[in-house]
């Protein structure tokens, strides 16, 4: 089900929204459904990368060499 939601924003990023979307030829409601999308994946690898670099850094994981190393 498809919820309707109401944001407020300032004149310069609306107008910008917008110049954006004509530009591309996208409807405004598209890039900020595909924007929120990547800022919420993004949200969620950070919160992970905060769960497993500790731990792979215990077990002497620091560089990406290093994960290549442990898993070639």
């Amino acid at each position: 089900m498809k919820d309707t939601i109401t944001i407020r924003l300032p004149k310069d990023l609306r107008d910008e929204l917008r110049a954006v979307s004509k530009a591309e030829k996208t409807p405004v409601s598209d890039l900020v459904r595909e924007s929120l999308r990547r800022y919420l994946a993004v949200m969620q690898f950070e919160r992970l990368r905060a769960l497993i670099v500790p731990r792979a850094a215990a077990k002497g994981l620091i560089t990406d060499e290093d994960v290549f190393k442990a898993f070639s």
